[in-house]
Parts: structure tokens; C-alpha cells; sequence
């Protein structure tokens, strides 16, 4: 008798591998996905922290319009400096950035949760992007 591998055998394991390998990889996309969402809440907390210390030294926000938190200046020039740098989405090049609307006594910094687990549309975080995650002066808007 021979010893050997059928063919159904091969099969069978080849199978086994490629789903294993389907498996491995969407779990992996899940993770970089929830990896990227902590640094963006994480990335907003500092945002919201360095406007909450310039507003206890100025008495009130630096008004900014809608729009990219990177062209937001007030924080990261002069001094003080309340931030370093302002942070940028970990997906920038395709496109993403973080929101910003400040107003004297009010503000909205926004970005675009990956996981979509978050609250509808607060703001726009990209060319075609709503963001669905928001901070204000109380915490989560």
C-alpha cells in the first residue's frame, strides 16, 4: 500500500488555510481601523485641552471658522504655546483632517470615526467626509 496524501486531503487543508489567512486579515483591517479611532479621539482631547487653557488665560476662545484644524494657529503660535503642533488625522493624505469651529464662547472639534459606531454627522471632516464623532467644552457634543 502507498503512503501518501489524497487529493481530497490537500484540499481540505488548502481550504482550511485560506480561511484562516480571511480570517487573519480582516481581523487585522478591524484593528487598524479601532487603532486609528483611538488616536483620533485621543489626538481631539489634546485639541480641546490646549483651547480650554488658552480660554482660562484669554477669558474666551479665538474665534475660527469652520473648517481644518491645521490652519488653526492660535494654539501652536506666541506665547504660550497650548499645543506644539496641532495633530493631523492619521489618514491625512487620503484626504481626512480634524474640524474645527470656534466661536468666542463656544467650540466644535470634530473628526470621522473608521468604526461608524458614533453619533450622525457633527461637522465635515474631509472633501466628501461628514465627522461623526465631536468634542465641545463639556466633553462629547
Amino acid at each position: 500500500m502507498k503512503k501518501g496524501y489524497t487529493l481530497i486531503e490537500i484540499l481540505i487543508v488548502a481550504t482550511i488555510i485560506v480561511l484562516l489567512t480571511a480570517v487573519a486579515v480582516v481581523s487585522y483591517s478591524n484593528f487598524l481601523k479601532q487603532s486609528r479611532d483611538s488616536k483620533r479621539k485621543t489626538d481631539l482631547e489634546q485639541i480641546r485641552a490646549a483651547l480650554e487653557m488658552y480660554r482660562s488665560d484669554k477669558d474666551s476662545y479665538f474665534d475660527y471658522a469652520l473648517g481644518n484644524c491645521s490652519s488653526y494657529t492660535a494654539l501652536t503660535s506666541g506665547s504660550p504655546k497650548y499645543i506644539q503642533s496641532m495633530p493631523s488625522d492619521p489618514k491625512s493624505s487620503s484626504g481626512f483632517y480634524y474640524s474645527c469651529e470656534v466661536s468666542a464662547s463656544d467650540y466644535t472639534v470634530g473628526t470621522y470615526l473608521e468604526t461608524g459606531t458614533e453619533s450622525p454627522s457633527c461637522g465635515n471632516c474631509g472633501t466628501t467626509t461628514a465627522c461623526n464623532y465631536c468634542v465641545g467644552p463639556y466633553g462629547k457634543k
